[in-house]
């Protein structure tokens, strides 16, 4: 903990300027004595109720039993109701909200910052993220009731909250959902909590979608409303979303004892996150009947046919969240790799004469190859870390700002966010397999933790939009949206720091390569888009993704090397230095290869038949 939380401090004050944020009314009560003491809170509570326990539930995975209601519940440890329980307390579910709320008015910037100590800690304990998100959405697209019956009572502990997209014959693909919602009766909308449905369908892959932790669960779910027809209306254009409670909940906020109609119909049984309940939810099987009715209650969100547009609110958000565990992933198995390089006997220098094998064996650490794999995962880690501090500042600048930097920050987040969830998922579990490298043997058992490090980082690479869907919508939406007016801005903010970094002889050459990079991408993205066929630019979004992705963290290591001295650094300053040195002699030249079937719109994959298989 206490080597993230140098990197914290690093990142937050002397390179983002965070106290800078204090000038913002919203923010204007603060300080970094309050920044620093919620950093401290956090730190503690992973420390004391989360990392003693990441074995413990990876081992003692949820449990489905049958609830003595004809239905099943789920048992979780006593230690993940005692962390959740620690968090509720700390405040942080409320933390960004208003006064009034209940919340402290805290900076996102922060708040992601303190995050990272849980998902460090023990990233399947969870802490409350869906929660926040589901109520953050409400806050945004949901009615004044709504948002005082469900959302106030998400963010104060009593509810938690889930979001509900995938089902099992649709996987990613939202416009073949088939759960529909019709009106529950003639006076539908006058339900006080909003137009009320009846909702039948499956759905998959739902985190904490069952659980004891909380009085309720409220889970916001994806459904279509039929037309005059009965029939429901083809792709998106159909879908809403509506506010469906466990159990069913009175305009006082207060349970009413009835138990909707929504069961658990299975948990599933996944590689890595075991502590944290993923499941199968049935909606208006009539296995908890209530009120006599054919479906699961729930309550309308927004207008009808707008859901999607409503819950990609909650999806962004998810989105970088993704990107903050996976990041801490990979930062937990640097930190433990580096702890066992210094610890751990093996091998001998290689000298002129060869290896004299009547010298004590060194420390491993001191092999170049070994310290390959160490700068490797600083460099993927800690890049990673200030990517994702840099797009929650974003996020700050978009709610907080004037009206200008306010839309300069959303289209640098809408260009952004796709790699701030996508590239760690992919590089810090690179990052997490070189720490299993580095541990050799033991690395590959359960005696170390680095091996459930990777199984645990696996996920991140599918879940809240798998890894292609976010190469298609960065390089098929997201860089040429509105003329192309984002990228330009991300193309802008690494101009501005290489014309900084190209004053110092020490940084020139590293800004003169990421100058080319750079140049190389928008070359490449004006290639993919040619022909102006669709199919032939997305055939190689991925590589497309790698190489943007690789261009974007050169640019944040750049950016923070020109907050440390060209002479006279500190340990830790030196390390920086060599980990942006490795990047940049390691993996920025593999952006070139990645390019090369992007802006030849190379059709090897599309091409391939199914029968070379």
């Amino acid at each position: 903990m206490s080597s993230l939380r140098a990197t914290l401090d690093f990142l937050l004050y002397d390179w983002l300027k965070a106290e800078r944020l204090t000038s913002h009314a919203r923010f204007a009560d603060h300080s970094r004595e309050t920044f620093d003491a919620v950093l401290d809170t956090c730190e503690r509570i992973a420390r004391e109720k989360y990392a003693p326990f990441n074995r413990l539930v990876d081992t003692q995975e949820p449990q489905a039993v049958d609830d003595g209601q004809g239905g099943l519940k789920v048992v979780l440890p006593q230690a993940t109701h005692d962390a959740h329980e620690a968090y509720v307390a700390s405040g942080m579910v409320s933390a960004a909200q208003d006064y009034d709320e209940g919340g402290m008015q805290l900076p996102y910037t922060i708040e992601a910052a303190a995050n990272g100590f849980f998902a460090t800690a023990s990233v399947s304990i969870g802490s409350s993220l869906l929660t926040k998100g589901n109520a953050n959405l409400l806050m945004v697209h949901g009615t004044e009731m709504q948002k005082e019956v469900f959302a106030r009572n998400e963010f104060a502990g009593r509810f938690t909250g889930t979001m509900c997209l995938s089902e099992p014959q649709a996987g990613s693909s939202l416009s073949d959902i088939t759960t529909r919602a019709t009106p529950d009766g003639d006076d539908f909308e006058r339900d006080p909590l909003g137009a009320r449905y009846r909702l039948k369908g499956n759905k998959m892959w739902i985190s904490a979608g069952e659980n004891e932790l909380a009085e309720n669960i409220i889970h916001l779910v994806l459904a279509k409303i039929p037309g005059p027809d009965g029939k429901l209306i083809p792709g998106t254009r159909g879908i809403s979303l509506f506010i469906v409670p466990k159990r069913l909940v009175g305009t006082d906020g207060q349970l009413t004892g009835e138990r909707n109609d929504v069961a658990l119909a299975g948990l599933n049984h996944k590689l890595g996150w075991r502590g944290t309940t993923n499941t199968l939810l049935n909606f208006g099987e009539g296995k908890s009947p209530v009120r006599g009715s054919a479906g699961a209650i729930g309550y309308l969100v927004g207008k009808p046919h707008e859901g999607l547009r409503c819950m990609f609110h909650m999806m962004n958000e998810a989105r970088i969240g993704i990107g903050m565990a996976a990041t801490a992933l990979g930062l937990a198995g640097y930190y433990a790799s580096l702890d066992y390089a210094k610890n751990r006997p093996q091998g001998r220098p290689i000298g002129p004469a060869g290896k004299d094998a009547a010298k004590p064996q060194v420390r491993i650490i001191e092999h170049p190859d070994v310290k390959r794999m160490l700068l490797a995962q600083k460099a993927y880690g800690e890049g990673a870390l200030a990517l994702m501090l840099y797009c929650a500042l974003l996020v700050d600048e978009q709610k907080t700002g004037t009206p200008e930097d306010a839309e300069e920050a959303r289209l640098l987040l809408e260009v952004l966010t796709p790699i701030a969830k996508s590239w760690p998922s992919e590089f810090c579990l690179e990052a997490n397999s070189l720490a299993i490298q580095v541990h050799g043997g033991y690395g590959y058992t359960r005696d170390f933790p680095v091996e459930q490090y990777w199984r645990d980082n696996r996920l991140n690479m599918i879940h809240e939009g798998t890894h292609g869907i976010q190469a298609a919508d960065l390089l098929g939406r997201k860089v040429v949206m509105e003329g192309g007016k984002g990228l330009q801005l991300v193309a802008g903010r690494i101009n501005r720091t290489l014309e900084s970094a190209l004053q110092r002889p020490d940084l020139a050459q590293h800004a003169n390569d990421l100058a080319k990079a750079l140049q190389h991408v928008g070359a490449a993205t004006k290639a993919a888009w040619a022909t102006g066929d669709p199919q032939a630019a997305l055939a190689n979004a991925v590589p497309y993704m790698q190489a943007f992705g690789h261009v974007v963290i050169a640019w944040i290591w750049l950016d923070v090397l020109l907050t440390v001295p060209d002479r006279g650094r500190t340990p830790a300053q030196v390390g920086r230095v060599q980990a942006a040195r490795y990047f940049f002699h390691y993996e920025l030249p593999k952006v070139p290869a990645w390019l090369k079937v992007v802006e030849t719109r190379d059709p090897t994959c599309a091409d391939t038949p199914e029968e070379a298989f």
